[in-house]
């Protein structure tokens, strides 16, 4: 059985987002997908008002901001800019996504083991960041969703995950005609929520 936590965190000094929205207080900055690539680099698809996606190009942790329109954005992250912060990494964890960042405040849901969970609060405390403990709650629902699903069955049967591949990236972006970015954050998200489930299992 797994665990729901519903937690929010104060991202510390120097995050992208946490400094995008505590300069802009009254924005809702929304994290659609993102895709971290080490050393606090990444990507993330967003959306906010454009005022808070306009300051976004003027942060030392952006690289660059690509508008996508509709209130929408593209932006990479620098390295050290902040991607998942240090005790999400070290429990080895992702919140879902979208979720939702209010000056400086991210609102996550993670469904992890009730090991994970304390493991992740104890962490936080060790960092020094603020936090509110929303809600926990025992899960017995599917691992992954109903896209996720369609998107793993069909990686898997088309030798995603074979050694060698049998198809690219590109290849499955076309079939499921999203982008590949998209499906990049995706299948890291899937891959996480497999691990996460059967890490125990695999080490015993």
């Amino acid at each position: 059985m797994s665990t729901i936590v519903r937690i929010e965190v104060r991202l510390p000094d120097g995050h992208w987002a946490g400094e995008a929205t505590r300069n802009n207080p009254d924005v809702v900055l929304q994290i659609i997908e993102t895709m971290p690539l080490g050393r606090g680099r990444g990507t993330a698809q967003i959306t906010a008002e454009e005022k808070l996606i306009n300051d976004l190009e003027n942060l030392a942790g952006i690289e660059t901001v690509s508008p996508l329109g509709d209130g929408k954005a593209t932006v990479t992250i620098a390295s050290g800019g902040g991607g998942f912060i240090k005790p999400l990494r070290t429990v080895g964890i992702v919140p879902r996504t979208p979720f939702d960042v209010i000056d400086g405040w991210a609102d996550w849901t993670i469904q992890c083991s009730p090991q994970q969970a304390k493991q992740l609060v104890k962490e936080i405390e060790l960092e020094d960041l603020q936090m509110r403990l929303k809600s926990t709650r025992a899960s017995r629902e599917k691992l992954l969703t109903s896209r996720q699903r369609e998107v793993f069955e069909l990686a898997r049967r088309r030798g995603y995950w074979s050694t060698p591949r049998d198809t690219s990236l590109t290849n499955l972006s076309v079939e499921l005609n999203i982008a590949k970015s998209t499906l990049s954050v995706m299948l890291h998200s899937i891959e996480c929520k497999i691990i996460d489930r059967y890490y125990d299992e695999i080490l015993s």
